[in-house]
């Protein structure tokens, strides 16, 4: 599980989409991006084609900080 506190490009609201981290300004939970990533998707494919209007930079800086967070976590 990636702690998303410091990426300024997501945002968690009590009661919408059950809490979860979401893409700042809509409702495409911050997990599915990177889910997607992880299953080979690009950034523009995650932005073109699975979240039609997710700007593509702010895929690839979601994508980035969680990659990141999960390079700390496997040193720690």
């Amino acid at each position: 599980m990636i702690d998303w506190t410091g990426c300024k490009d997501v945002e968690r609201i009590p009661g919408k989409v059950s809490g979860a981290w979401l893409v700042k300004g809509t409702r495409i939970p911050a997990q599915a991006v990177l889910d997607n990533a992880d299953d080979g998707y690009s950034a523009e494919d995650i932005a073109s084609v699975i979240y039609d209007g997710l700007p593509v930079d702010r895929a690839r800086r979601i994508i980035a900080f969680a990659r990141t967070r999960m390079m700390h976590a496997d040193l720690a």
